[in-house]
């Protein structure tokens, strides 16, 4: 009777939660809960990395339930607001390191335009070439950019802001996976340097991946991601006009 009871509860918190938002925002949770233990588990593998296991798996749970992406997202909407405060917080290692920020400012401005150039005009003349049509190409522009930010971008540019999103995901996850195997054939050992580039090249992905290998890298990354925001802010519809 006592297991009985113990399903019929549960089946109760089903049929609860599935009337209501909280569903996905449970399933979210639990789903990035399991991937950080995944990812832990395999030793913090660049393969295994935690955002695209939680991906994955609550994917595999929307296909498994036939759940509506616009239905997912009512429940997810409330994770989805806090990419604009996280975004923000980002300027709280800027102004920690804003000494260290101060004394290597050419090198970091040098490597931050030519880093935030680099990845706009390049994906934007391969798309072109590939006769991308301008709005995903809008979209494309800010692809480095944390999400919260190239979602605006793109749609001051006329480009739809879920696509920009999938882009940034789709570029910070193979940041995250290839930045500690590239920098390590390219002998390149100094973290700042490192996670400058992490952070400037797959913003929040990048960085949580530089945070795991060394504070100082993930330091330097959050001051890469934050100051990409800004400047490809500003460049990218210069960038996007010129190359349309």
């Amino acid at each position: 009777m006592s297991g009985s009871a113990d399903g019929l509860g549960d089946f109760g918190l089903w049929v609860y939660l599935s009337r209501t938002p909280l569903l996905w925002l449970t399933v979210t949770l639990l789903a990035y809960v399991a991937a950080d233990r995944i990812s832990a588990a395999l030793g913090r593998h660049p393969l295994a990395n935690t955002v695209l296991i939680a991906v994955a798996l609550a994917a595999g749970m929307l296909a498994a339930t036939a759940t509506p992406y616009r239905t997912y997202f009512e429940g997810a909407q409330f994770v989805h607001f806090l990419i604009g405060p996280a975004t923000v917080a980002l300027a709280l290692p800027l102004y920690r390191n804003r000494r260290t920020v101060w004394r290597a400012i050419l090198p970091m401005g040098a490597a931050l335009l030519v880093g935030a150039l680099a990845a706009m005009v390049s994906a934007l003349l391969i798309g072109r070439a590939f006769g991308i049509p301008g709005t995903v190409l809008a979209a494309l522009a800010p692809k480095s950019v944390t999400a919260g930010v190239a979602m605006g971008i793109a749609e001051g540019l006329g480009g739809d802001p879920a696509l920009a999103a999938v882009l940034v995901l789709i570029t910070g996850a193979i940041g995250a996976v290839t930045v500690t195997p590239l920098m390590n054939a390219l002998g390149l050992r100094d973290m700042r340097a490192r996670g400058f580039a992490a952070g400037l090249a797959a913003h929040g992905l990048g960085t949580a991946r530089a945070f795991h290998v060394n504070h100082v890298a993930g330091t330097f990354a959050g001051i890469a991601l934050a100051l990409n925001a800004l400047v490809t802010a500003i460049l990218a519809p210069i960038v996007l006009r010129a190359l349309l």
